[in-house]
């Protein structure tokens, strides 16, 4: 628990590091942006713990200092986005700490969440999730 809340903390005091408003309206960033958080599913499905963690940021690698640490925390903390058993990907939004992708995902249990990824540029141009709060919700309509 205390990693997700200090996740949640580090995503909303992001916001000078964040890029710009509008920088992430394009479908080209919405594709990979989508594209990032499947290949993190994947390594998580695969027990791939290095290939996991090099979808974080730095910043977030640092802090969680190992791919077995940030491994063993999403296992703990995000079992939806660990384990889903469906994934469907909603609206993606310029936020004044960046560009956040909606991800609708039903977990292990069967139960409806939303995960809210948010994504930093890289100073080589790239995009990696700086982030990722889960919410229960009623799933998204078909």
């Amino acid at each position: 628990m205390r990693f997700i809340f200090f996740v949640c903390l580090w995503v909303l005091g992001s916001a000078s590091l964040a890029p710009t408003a509008g920088q992430a309206q394009s479908a080209a960033d919405a594709s990979a942006f989508q594209s990032i958080i499947k290949n993190q599913m994947n390594a998580f499905a695969a027990g791939d713990s290095k290939t996991a963690f090099s979808f974080a940021t730095r910043d977030l690698q640092r802090r969680f200092q190992t791919p077995d640490i940030f491994m063993q925390m999403v296992k703990q903390g995000y079992q939806p986005v660990y384990r889903p058993k469906d994934v469907k990907f909603g609206a993606l939004k310029d936020t004044a700490s960046g560009p956040v992708q909606e991800v609708y995902v039903v977990g292990p249990k069967g139960a409806n969440w939303l995960a809210l990824y948010s994504f930093e540029a890289q100073t080589d141009g790239t995009w990696r999730i700086s982030g990722c709060v889960l919410t229960q919700s009623p799933g998204l309509s078909a």
